[in-house]
């Protein structure tokens, strides 16, 4: 009887350590496995797809020209259709839209980490990807079809989007990338130029 409620009670104990565990949370459910690391091009268009969120940072106008992070949502396409461009919806209620206007140079930083597949290691080691887009953080034509297509790629992955309120004018921001920072092994960043990773899988497309 006693070896009955022990093993009731183990169970009871289970449960709720998995009710209370963290969820591993992601963008979009990964689709592939990390891609091998002597693709840069392929490693970096990973975790831009994979992840759902990021730090972008802004040149500040409120603080006299220092630097200023800010965790935001993004998207580079619905799943299956990245097209590695960062697309984001900001309002100028908040600094990093304002800032944009004012002097548009900005950097998004991403890490494996967020996406549960670095085991455990620390997020600072090598071996777990990290990126950093650098570039012009640009206001996309409200009635173009980019903005149709941003649009889409932002309500399939973060859908409470569709029902922010409409008086704060969120509106469709894009980073246009003039510079790659990746890591994702030992031995310092890889080599990538934005040509090499906004065309990475074209070739195939094509055939």
């Amino acid at each position: 009887m006693e070896s009955k409620s022990v093993a009731v009670s183990s169970s009871v104990l289970l449960l709720l350590l998995l009710l209370l565990a963290p969820a591993a949370t992601s963008g979009r459910p990964l689709a592939a496995g990390k891609p091998d690391p002597d693709d840069a091009a392929a490693t970096a268009r990973w975790l831009v797809a994979q992840n759902s969120w990021g730090v972008l940072s802004t040149i500040s106008s409120d603080l006299g020209g220092s630097p200023f992070g800010n965790v935001v949502s993004f998207s580079d396409g619905e799943p299956g259709e990245g097209c590695g461009i960062p697309y984001f919806y900001l309002t100028t209620l908040d600094p990093t839209a304002r800032d944009a206007l004012t002097d548009g140079r900005s950097s998004f930083t991403l890490s494996e980490f967020a996406l549960g597949s670095c085991g455990k290691i620390d997020p600072e080691n090598p071996t777990c990807a990290k990126l950093t887009l650098t570039g012009k953080l640009k206001l996309v034509d409200s009635q173009s079809s980019e903005a149709e297509f941003a649009r889409d790629a932002l309500f399939a992955k973060h859908r409470e989007m569709k029902d922010w309120p409409k008086n704060h004018n969120f509106q469709i921001f894009k980073l246009e990338i003039e510079d790659i920072f990746l890591i994702d092994w030992f031995g310092g960043p890889k080599p990538l130029s934005p040509a090499q990773y906004l065309n990475h899988g074209k070739e195939l497309s094509v055939i």
